[in-house]
């Protein structure tokens, strides 16, 4: 592990915390109502960065653990960063929206089961 690398529950509480954000940054948004808010859209497509960049990290630092948790779309969430990040330019917020209400709410209950295996074992 690099000086830089956090601990395996470390990433877990990110993941957890930036899907916390999405959902109170589009709690009682409809999607129409999020497509006229750049504002919210700015902080969704952040805080799915950090998701990507934490599953990244999980990926690189704690493989055995990924392998462990073939259900969990860590890659999945690294690849969506990235089209956000190096396609800011075209971002087709329809599919960001379906991730928002589909994805992210398994994600999290993922995530969860996953704190909650880590808490666990400690």
């Amino acid at each position: 592990m690099s000086r830089d690398a956090l601990t395996l529950a470390e990433y877990v509480d990110h993941v957890l915390t930036a899907i916390g954000r999405i959902a109170r940054y589009t709690a009682g948004l409809d999607e129409a109502t999020f497509n006229g808010d750049e504002l919210a859209q700015d902080a969704v497509i952040r805080n799915i960065e950090v998701i990507g960049e934490a599953c990244r990290n999980i990926c690189r630092y704690f493989p055995a653990f990924v392998v462990q948790h073939p259900e969990v779309p860590f890659q999945s969430a690294y690849e969506m960063r990235n089209v956000l990040s190096h396609g800011y330019h075209k971002i087709d917020f329809g599919i960001v929206w379906v991730t928002i209400r589909e994805d992210i709410p398994a994600l999290g209950k993922q995530f969860q089961l996953l704190a909650d295996e880590l808490k666990r074992v400690s």
